[in-house]
């Protein structure tokens, strides 16, 4: 073979090679560009919004629908004055858009996390925000008189935080979370608006049932053997209301707070004690079984049951069951 034939040789392979690699580039361009289209830009991802509370899970869901992803950092079944956040919900909530809460008196934890935010992209979202909040002891006896429990033991001059109980709150709340993603994704303002809009006309309707059944009941007064929290719900319908505990995760009836209710329940002849979820029933046990009175759930809805979450119980539903039992349980009539 001589040296032309080996350079003809030679140029062929190299331009074989060449060829080769041309498509090799080719291909690792095509499936790169592949690999990122099969990627979710940030353009195109839902947006991310962490709910502390088990209302603002429901109310962020239902108005954001398929445009965001909504988590609930409060555990299902867990207290929410006693939660303490793991170092993974922080991480969660550093990578979310939004981060939803009530306000400081419910979950003081939150302020905490909100020091400890380093996302500056996340927007913060207190939904009491323009919500006139109402002081523990401040709520309306049986004759629609504001007055004020002195002698029961509760926190004095204490920010009733359970502002979710009033449906006209629960409005104004759903509008500030509407603000906040409208101002993430003004593309779909008309959308979020909807679906706020949506949600108004059913707690109205829910309102326009609590007004109309409790109107008509043989009892106004509620007696409750957990944590002060329907403060709200008493004031709005005309109802007294009496809870066994203060607001504080931390508060304990006295043996003397209990003969007082006791007695109460005696002299008013009150045929139910309510109950609370996700808090021991043993003090509702107690008055009931000193009165002879039954025994019935009311729940506060700040979180559900791990079953009833698997459900999808909504907020609505909670009260709609709420409403149920405050009808046995005050003797309302159709």
């Amino acid at each position: 073979m001589n040296n032309l034939q080996n350079k003809n040789i030679s140029n062929r392979v190299k331009k074989i090679l060449f060829a080769v690699g041309v498509i090799a580039i080719i291909a690792i361009g095509f499936f790169a560009v592949l690999n990122i289209a099969q990627k979710p830009t940030n353009n195109s991802q839902k947006i991310t919004v962490v709910t502390t509370l088990f209302p603002l899970y429901d109310f962020a869901k239902s108005i954001g629908g398929d445009k965001v992803e909504v988590s609930l950092l409060l555990p299902p079944g867990v207290e929410a004055h006693t939660f303490e956040p793991k170092p993974s919900d922080i991480v969660n909530i550093n990578e979310s858009d939004l981060f939803v809460y009530t306000g400081k008196f419910m979950e003081p934890w939150a302020e905490d996390i909100i020091r400890g935010i380093s996302g500056k992209d996340i927007k913060i979202v207190d939904t009491s925000a323009g919500i006139e909040l109402m002081k523990e002891e401040e709520h309306e006896d049986k004759h629609g008189t504001v007055h004020e429990e002195e002698e029961h033991g509760h926190e004095h001059g204490g920010i009733d935080p359970h502002i979710w109980l009033d449906f006209d709150n629960n409005k104004i709340m759903l509008d500030n979370i509407v603000k906040a993603l409208t101002e993430k994704d003004p593309a779909n303002a008309d959308y979020y608006q909807k679906n706020a809009t949506d949600y108004k006309t059913k707690l109205a309707q829910l309102d326009n049932q609590y007004r109309t059944t409790l109107s008509k009941c043989e009892s106004k007064e509620i007696v409750y053997g957990g944590h002060y929290a329907f403060g709200y719900l008493g004031k709005r319908y005309g109802l007294a209301y009496e809870s066994a505990y203060g607001i504080s995760p931390d508060s304990e009836p006295s043996a003397q707070d209990l003969a007082k209710i006791v007695e109460q329940i005696k002299k008013e002849k009150i045929k139910y004690v309510f109950f609370e979820e996700l808090v021991s029933p043993k003090v509702a046990e107690t008055l009931a079984k000193e009165t002879g009175a039954g025994l019935l759930l009311l729940n506060p809805a700040h979180n559900l049951t791990k079953k009833d979450f698997e459900n999808k119980a909504s907020f609505l539903s909670i009260m709609e069951k709420n409403l149920v039992n405050l009808k046995i349980g005050l003797q309302c009539n159709e």
